[in-house]
């Protein structure tokens, strides 16, 4: 039986008591849907040129080096990025449970934005010298600041306006802007090395994609400033009004005590979610050329075809996420990625363009299982007061130790021992913990949000859950619509 709003199990966070409803405004739940998504594709955007033009980057900026130890420095530059993440989450998501989601999104745009534009303008190493790799880190390190509280916020931002039961459908939309960013970053990626003559690929033609951030930087940072506030926030905040309080500044100290658990339970799950992501999406492509000699142009256009797959099964999986449950779907894949990483690996390394193909469109589906509910599981575990703050820093924790390392490790690991099945042992151990994670979580779908009121898409809806749930008060019951006016 598909969950409900009311049938929670004793051993999970209790719903709050039914007074306030959130009805929820359909075109505002879009228009939000549509400014998180875009967020996240530009930033994937940006890691997907990154990745596919890992060779190219590595000569630009460290020439002096070998061709593996080019590889690596351009993937520990990536890597660099992560470390700061924590710092940004730390910073942008307690910043937003205390002033707000739609400001702090707002700002993160910027310095995304900021940060990628300023990649395609650095001079090469033959121009300024040390300096050029120096100026990249630290171009990477403002985009790691900025994104440490852009992934938390967007899934907050959607999760707080979807209806309950509606939350997974909404919420995929967010990894499919991801998929979205890191196709078009892809192509143009691939576009660039196969028609460019070599001089002009490293000389300029390698900036033409970090230069495109700036223009839409700009588009989503008008989207995102036309938006509201969520309701749930929005509620917080009136009644902090009422009080003449301002909302206080969640403190680290009650993210990690007061939510232990869930914060656990958040790094576990983040854990097999983004290492996965990047062994499959970041990685593939430079395994495929420089550990196996396959054409690398060809082996992108199959991992693009993957993601186009990908896409077309994200949104259906955001309601089968709805109708089982996370759970369901989180646990399916981790034991997935147990039993068929070590197959698609073989098919993989087999080298025919069939094989490579099909042994990553199985990685790929079972990715999906992780990025179809993610984005709505994920904020489910913390309440409304320290939501943002929390899942930015348990988040960001996650990808840092585990997430964006993962293509440097690997490589590293397969260069000392030379085994190239390393990265279907990576997966496999990932998804262990992943499936002790979903193990452990409360099913959220359907339900409330831990301490905000249900959020149902019709008033007729908002009477009939009153009605399952006892007599009408008097005092104090309200309906929140579209942005949380009463």
């Amino acid at each position: 039986m598909s969950p409900t709003t009311l049938d929670r199990q004793p051993s999970e966070t209790p719903q709050p008591p039914v007074g306030d409803v959130t009805v929820t405004d359909p075109a505002l739940v879009k228009r939000a849907v549509k400014a998180a998504a875009l967020g996240n594709a530009m930033e994937w955007f940006d890691f997907g040129v990154y990745g596919y033009l890992a060779v190219t980057i590595g000569h630009v900026f460290f020439p002096e080096a070998s061709s593996t130890a080019q590889v690596l420095s351009a993937l520990g530059t990536f890597a660099a990025a992560f470390l700061v993440r924590p710092i940004g989450g730390a910073f942008f998501g307690p910043l937003g449970d205390r002033i707000g989601r739609q400001k702090v999104l707002a700002l993160t745009m910027i310095m995304m934005a900021a940060g990628t534009f300023a990649i395609g303008l650095i001079p090469s190493y033959n121009a300024i010298g040390v300096w050029a790799p120096v100026l990249l880190i630290l171009a990477r390190m403002v985009q790691g600041f900025s994104t440490g509280g852009e992934y938390g916020g967007a899934c907050t931002f959607i999760a707080e306006y979807a209806p309950d039961k509606k939350r997974g459908f909404f919420g995929s939309f967010l990894e499919f802007g991801t998929l979205v960013g890191y196709v078009a970053g892809a192509l143009l990626a691939t576009a660039l090395t196969t028609f460019m003559a070599e001089p002009d690929l490293y000389g300029w033609g390698w900036r033409i994609p970090f230069l495109i951030a700036g223009p839409v930087g700009l588009i989503g940072l008008y989207v995102r400033m036309k938006l509201e506030e969520t309701p749930a926030f929005q509620a917080l905040a009136d009644e902090a009004e009422a009080k003449q309080k301002a909302l206080p500044k969640p403190k680290l100290r009650e993210m990690f005590v007061g939510n232990g658990r869930a914060m656990m339970l958040c790094i576990g799950l983040v854990l097999v979610f983004n290492v996965t992501d990047y062994m499959l999406l970041s990685y593939m492509p430079t395994f495929l050329s420089e550990e196996l000699g396959y054409d690398a142009t060809h082996g992108t256009l199959i991992l693009i075809g993957v993601m186009v797959l990908m896409m077309a099964v994200q949104i259906p999986m955001g309601r089968v996420n709805d109708r089982f449950g996370h759970r369901v779907v989180i646990g399916g894949a981790c034991a997935g990625f147990v039993l068929l990483s070590v197959p698609a690996l073989l098919l993989i390394r087999a080298g025919s363009t069939w094989a490579i193909a099909l042994g990553l469109a199985g990685l790929g589906l079972l990715l999906v299982g992780f990025t179809s509910s993610m984005p709505s599981a994920l904020p489910a575990l913390f309440p409304t007061k320290v939501r943002y703050g929390s899942l930015s820093v348990g988040f960001n924790i996650s990808v840092s130790l585990f997430g964006g390392t993962t293509p440097l490790i690997a490589a590293a690991l397969i260069a000392t021992t030379g085994n190239l099945m390393i990265p279907a042992y990576y997966l496999m151990g990932a998804a262990v913990i992943g499936g002790i994670a979903a193990w452990l979580m409360p099913e959220s779908a359907g339900r409330p949000l831990p301490g905000s009121p249900p959020a149902v898409e019709t008033e007729a809806e908002a009477r009939q859950l009153r009605a399952a749930n006892g007599p009408k008060t008097t005092a104090g019951e309200k309906v929140l619509v579209g942005t949380g006016a009463r």
